[in-house]
C-alpha cells in the first residue's frame, strides 16, 4: 500500500526537463527524495521529506496521504494526527485517514463519535468497522447492544471466528468469564482457539472460572514439547491452585487495540509488510506495553528490509517479561542481517547468560558463531543446546548437523561424520544432509560410492537445488565419470548462474572432457564472481588464475595430485 499510494514518477521527471515555476521546483526535490525513500520503505526519510515537501505545497492531496502512511508506519500519531485532520476538513479522506481518527478518537474516548458515522457506510473495512463500533458500545456502557452488534458481525461470511474471539473478550473484561468460555467451548471448528493468544486467553479465563486444571490440560495439550517460557510460566502459576488474573483485555481501549492487532495477525502472509504494519502499528499506539504487537510489528519491519527500526521496536519488551527472549532473538536476528554480527553475538551472549537454559537461545548463538566461522566457540553452544534438548526426552537433527559442520570446519572429521549420521537418523533422507555428508566424503576422496547414492537420494528430494545438483557432478568428476558429470554442472549452472564455485566446477568437468575453451570461459565466469573483498569458501581465485595459464592437468601436477582418469569398468 506504501507504495501504491504513490504516484507514477513520469509527470514530475517530464516537469522538470520543461520550464517550471519555481514553487514547482521547490516541491520536486523532496518529493523525489520521499519517493525514493518510500520505494526502498525508509519510513524515517520518506516521513522527512513527504513532511518538507508538503510545507512547500500544503493543499497537496498526494504528499498528504503518503506523510500520512508514513507517519503511521513509524507509529507517529501525534504528526499523522494533524494531516489525517486537515485531509478530512477538504473532504479528502482514505483508508488510512480513517485509521488515525479513529486512533484519535478512542484515545479521547470519544465513543459517540465512532459511533455517528455508523449510517454513512464504511470507514475501514467491514470487519474493522464492526468490531470498532461494538467495542464503542462498550465503552458507553451498553454491553448489550454490543453483544449484538458482535453477533451480527459474526453473520457475515468468513468473519466469525474474529467476531466470537471479540465478543468473549468484551464479556471477559466486564467479568463474565462464564459467558466468555461458553464461546470458546462452542467453537466446534476451534477456530478462536487455532491462535495461541486466544489459547492464552482462555486459560487465563478457565483460571478466573477456578478450573485450573481444565487450563492445564488445555494448554499441554495444545503446546505439548513446548519449551517457551512464557508457556511454562503459565503452567507454573497455574500449579499455585490460585486463580490467574485476565489480562488480555482488561479495558475498553484494550479491547479496541485488540481489534487493531488481530486483523494484523491475519493479514500477516496474505497481504504485504508495507500495509500489515499500519495495523500493528495501530494496536501498538493504543496499547504501548501489547508485546504480542511488539514482536509483530519488530518482525513486519525486518521483512522490509529496516532492521533498524526493529531492533528499535523489540527493546520495548521489558527484560522482565517472558517473551523477552523471543524480542532478543529477533534483535539479534536483525542486527545480523543488517550487517552487524559481533553485535549480534554479543546480544546472544548475554542473552545465553540470562535464558542459558533455552535450546533455542544456544543454538541461536552456535548459528552465530558458525557463520562467522568461530567454529569452537559454536560447537561449545550447540553442545549445550544439544543437552538441554536431550534432557527435555528429545534430540534436534539440525543441531547435530550445524555441529556437524562445525566439526567438519575445524578438521575433525570422525566427530562430524558421527553427527552428520546422527542427524540422518534423527531425519532420514534429510537433503541438507544427505548432500553436505556426500559432499565432504567426496572432497575427502572417501567411500565414493555411498557418498554418490547420498547425493543421489539428496538430488531426488531436491531436484531444484543447484547446490546439490552441483554436488552430484562434482562426485560423478571425482569418480572419473566426466560425460556423466556434463549434464549435472551444466544444471547447476543454470540454477546458480553467478555462483564462482558451481562455474569453477563445470570449468574442471568440461576440461575433462577436452572442452577447453569452454572449461577457460567458465573459469573467467567464476573468477568475476569472486568478491575479492570477502573470503568464498571452497573457491580459490589465485588457483582459478593458475588454470587458466597453464591448464587443469598442470595444476593437477604442480599439487602432486593424481592426473584426470576416465573411469572404467
Amino acid at each position: 500500500m506504501f507504495r501504491k499510494l504513490i504516484a507514477p514518477l513520469g509527470g514530475v521527471v517530464l516537469s522538470m526537463l520543461i520550464a517550471v515555476p519555481v514553487s514547482a521546483q521547490s516541491v520536486a526535490g523532496p518529493y523525489l527524495a520521499a519517493r525514493s525513500a518510500a520505494i526502498q520503505n525508509d519510513y524515517a526519510q520518506a516521513a522527512d521529506y513527504f513532511t518538507r515537501a508538503l510545507t512547500r505545497d500544503p493543499g497537496n492531496v498526494e504528499l498528504m496521504d503518503n506523510a500520512l502512511v508514513a507517519h503511521l508506519a513509524l507509529g507517529r500519531l501525534d504528526r499523522a494526527l494533524p494531516i489525517a485532520q486537515a485531509m478530512e476538513a477538504i473532504g479528502q479522506t482514505s483508508q488510512v485517514t480513517q485509521l488515525v481518527l479513529t486512533a484519535d478518537m478512542i484515545i479521547r474516548e470519544d465513543y459517540a463519535q465512532l459511533l455517528e458515522g455508523e449510517a454513512d457506510g464504511q470507514r475501514i473495512g467491514p470487519l474493522v468497522d464492526g468490531l470498532v463500533r461494538a467495542w464503542a458500545r462498550m465503552g458507553t456502557g451498553n454491553v448489550s447492544d454490543a453483544l449484538v452488534q458482535f453477533d451480527t458481525i459474526a453473520q457475515q461470511q468468513g468473519l466469525q471466528a474474529f467476531a466470537l474471539f471479540h465478543k468473549a473478550m468484551a464479556l471477559a473484561s466486564v467479568g463474565d468469564f462464564e459467558g466468555a468460555d461458553a464461546i470458546f467451548a462452542a467453537d466446534a471448528t476451534r477456530s478462536v482457539l487455532q491462535t495461541r493468544r486466544g489459547v492464552l486467553a482462555r486459560v487465563e479465563i478457565l483460571s478466573q472460572l477456578d478450573r485450573e486444571d481444565e487450563a492445564l490440560e488445555l494448554i499441554q495439550t495444545m503446546f505439548a514439547g513446548s519449551t517457551d517460557p512464557e508457556i511454562d510460566a503459565v503452567i507454573a502459576k497455574l500449579a499455585e491452585d490460585a486463580p490467574m488474573p485476565f489480562t488480555h483485555v482488561n479495558t475498553v481501549r484494550h479491547g479496541f487495540a485488540e481489534v487493531f492487532f488481530t486483523v494484523a495477525a491475519a493479514l500477516r502472509g496474505e497481504a504485504g509488510p508495507e500495509y500489515t504494519v499500519l495495523y500493528a502499528q495501530m494496536a501498538r499506539i493504543l496499547r504501548p506495553d501489547h508485546v504480542d504487537a511488539i514482536l509483530l510489528t519488530a518482525d513486519l519491519f525486518e521483512a522490509l528490509g529496516q532492521y533498524d527500526i526493529s531492533i528499535d521496536v523489540l527493546k520495548a519488551v521489558p527484560a522482565t517479561h517472558p517473551a523477552y527472549h523471543a524480542a532478543e532473538l529477533g534483535r539479534a536476528a536483525a542486527l545480523r542481517r543488517s550487517g552487524k554480527p559481533e553485535a549480534a553475538i554479543e546480544v546472544l551472549e548475554q542473552l545465553a547468560r540470562s535464558h542459558g537454559n533455552l535450546a533455542t537461545v544456544q543454538s541461536a548463538l552456535g548459528d552465530a558463531l558458525r557463520q562467522q566461522d568461530r567454529f569452537d566457540e559454536a560447537i561449545v553452544a550447540y553442545d549445550k543446546a544439544l543437552e538441554i534438548a536431550e534432557s527435555a526426552g528429545g534430540s534436534n537433527w539440525f543441531l547435530l548437523y550445524a555441529r556437524a559442520i562445525s566439526h567438519e570446519r575445524t578438521d575433525n572429521w570422525e566427530q562430524a561424520e558421527a553427527d552428520f549420521r546422527a542427524a540422518l537418523e534423527l531425519n532420514p533422507g534429510q537433503p541438507q544432509v544427505l548432500n553436505y555428508l556426500g559432499y565432504s566424503l567426496v572432497e575427502k576422496q572417501i567411500k565414493l560410492e555411498e557418498a554418490l547414492e547420498m547425493i543421489e537420494e539428496a538430488v531426488a528430494a531436491s531436484p531444484d537445488s543447484g547446490y546439490i545438483i552441483d554436488s552430484l557432478g562434482w562426485a560423478l568428476y571425482r569418480l572419473g565419470r566426466y560425460q556423466e558429470a556434463v549434464p549435472h554442472m551444466e544444471r547447476a549452472v543454470e540454477l546458480m548462474a553467478v555462483d564462482p564455485i558451481v562455474n569453477d566446477h563445470l570449468g574442471d568437468v568440461y576440461w575433462a572432457v577436452g572442452r577447453y575453451r569452454e572449461a577457460e570461459f567458465q573459469w573467467s565466469r567464476a573468477l568475476s564472481f569472486v568478491d575479492q573483498a570477502e573470503t568464498v569458501e571452497d573457491v580459490n581465485p589465485d588457483r582459478i588464475r593458475r588454470k587458466l595459464e597453464v591448464g587443469l592437468d598442470e595444476v593437477l601436477a604442480e599439487e602432486g595430485a593424481a592426473p584426470l582418469a576416465v573411469a572404467t569398468d
